[in-house]
Parts: C-alpha cells; structure tokens; sequence
C-alpha cells in the first residue's frame, strides 16, 4: 500500500535512483575488475558496506534494538552466504571475462528463478504469467549464451557462473522470504548479510591464494574509485532507498527495477566501456526482459507474498 502521507514525487526519485544505482553497478563491477581481482573486490565491498550499515543500525537504534539472537545471526548469514557470497561473488567473478551489459540480461532472470524454486520447494503456485514470462526467459538467455557456451569460447566459464548466480540470488531469497528469522528491523539484517557474504569471498579469496599476491599499487585508480562507488552508492545508498520504498510504495511498482536495470546496464556499457551490441544481443536483450516483465508483473498480482520483499542482485 501506498503511504498517503508520502510525495509522489518523492517516490518517483526514489524509483529513479534505483533504477540509475543498481543499472549502474554492473558497470562499477567490470571496471574495478580489470585490474583489482574480483573475489577480493567483492569481499572488500560488502564487508566495507556491512560494517557501516550495521554500526550505523546500532547506533541510531541505541536503546531501542532487541540484541539479535544467535539463531537471526545465523539465518542471516545463510541469506548472506547465498545472495552475496554465490549470487554477487559470481558476478563479480564472471565480469572478468563477461560484458556488464551481457552479464545485466542474465542476472535479470532471478525472478524466474524464485518462482521455478518456489514452485520445487514449496509448492507455490506459477501463474500462466510466470510460466509464459519463464519460456520466454529461458528463450532470450538460449539466444544470448548459448553459442559462447556451446562453443567453448572464452566467455563460457563466465555465462555459466551467470547462470547459477541468479540461482544463489533466488535460493537465498527464498531462505529469507519463507524460513529464516533475521534481526529487525531489516536493514540491520541486510547489514549482517552484506557481512558475512563478504567475509565469505574474503575468505575464499584467501584460500585461493589471491590475497598473498595482491599487490595494491596495481590497481588502477578508477578501479579505487570504482569500488568505492559500489560500496556507499551500489550497496548503502541502494539498499536504504529500497528499503525506504518498500515501507511508502506499492511493491509492484518498485520491483519495476528488475526489468529497467538490465536496460540501463547495457547503454551504460555501450556508451561508457563501448561494448559491442550486436543484433543478436539486442534481440535476446528484448527477449528477456519481456520475460521478466511477465513474471515481475505475475509476482505483483500474487495473493500470497512472502514475509520480506524479494530483492534482486546489484
């Protein structure tokens, strides 16, 4: 329900800033990677965005914040593990060797995913909406992927870790939306998962070897800037918008985001990093978006929400 008392034009920015926010992360991410290695980046940014946003938490909520429970800790850092650790770890990882553009489109599908996972796990019901948002889906990202992975080219490693990363984003969500039980109130939660999803890479980056022979002054400096971006714009900024809107704005209208995002992704790498928009990416682009109108728009009209909003990846 829409909170009377808020300004249209107010939620309208606010739609907006998500829109430019979290369309533009895609690009931050392929910019910071090309010279700073993208688990580290990764854990560095939602570790950085973790600690603020949970000591910003506790410290406007002194006094009035219940301590969270061993078992909310716990749950949130299932969510954490799934949505930042595999869905957001992949991300970064892919856009290694993936346009920010490409990866945008296949990231989009994570509300297929939710309600393909829903429909396995908890038996929730697919309008004929989603399911014909879902064919089309799996259509566009045939077109998009397909040849690259079946061809073995360069890129394939990265579109297949596009393909799960959708896949950890909606079984996280999932989790957090019907079973987890996460401290209040929720950008506390959000703040306790950003931690431990990127503690989680840190640590494998650690494994991996990638913090030993991390060398600093490699990095180039928009790769600084870059993630610096991501950290109070794409992660702290984003998140209190959305979550902000959520509690003013119809959920149908905000999670308009799912579907603008992948367009604002693509002109951004067009224009800025120059990436190539062949009429095969532009046809499965309008592909898949059209899918995931169908299911957003499917989603919206549901009777049965879940507990929390199901947010997408950024």
């Amino acid at each position: 329900m829409t909170n009377r008392s808020t300004s249209p034009l107010a939620i309208g920015a606010g739609i907006l800033v998500l829109y430019l926010v979290w369309g533009s992360t895609y690009l931050a991410i392929r910019v910071a990677v090309v010279t700073m290695p993208a688990l580290l980046m990764g854990g560095l940014r939602f570790t950085a965005a973790g600690v603020i946003l949970t000591v910003a938490m506790v410290a406007f909520l002194r006094g009035r914040l219940a301590k969270p429970s061993l078992h909310e800790i716990r749950d949130a850092s299932i969510v954490g593990f799934c949505l930042i650790g595999g869905g957001m770890g992949l991300v970064a990882w892919a856009e290694e060797s993936v346009s920010s553009g490409t990866t945008a489109l296949l990231v989009a599908l994570m509300p297929m995913w939710v309600a393909v996972f829903g429909r396995i796990a908890f038996g929730a019901r697919m309008p004929r909406r989603a399911v014909a948002g879902t064919l089309i889906g799996l259509g566009g990202v045939a077109l998009l992927a397909g040849p690259s992975i079946v061809g073995g080219g360069a890129e394939a490693p990265g579109l297949l870790a596009l393909l799960i990363s959708p896949m950890c984003w909606a079984t996280g969500s999932l989790y957090a939306a019907k079973r987890a039980v996460q401290p209040k109130p929720a950008l506390l939660a959000t703040g306790v998962q950003m931690l431990a999803g990127g503690m989680l890479l840190l640590v494998i980056a650690t494994v991996l070897g990638t913090t030993a022979t991390f060398n600093p002054a490699a990095v180039a400096p928009e790769a600084w800037l870059s993630l610096a971006y991501l950290i109070c714009v794409g992660s702290l900024i984003g998140y209190v918008t959305y979550a902000w809107l959520v509690g003013v704005a119809p959920l149908a209208r905000v999670t308009t985001y799912a579907y603008v995002n992948p367009a604002v992704a693509v002109g951004l790498g067009a224009l800025i990093l120059g990436e190539v928009l062949d009429g095969r990416t532009l046809i499965a682009a309008a592909i898949i978006v059209a899918g995931v109108v169908l299911i957003v728009s499917a989603s919206g009209r549901s009777k049965s929400p879940a507990r929390e909003p199901v947010t997408a990846p950024e």
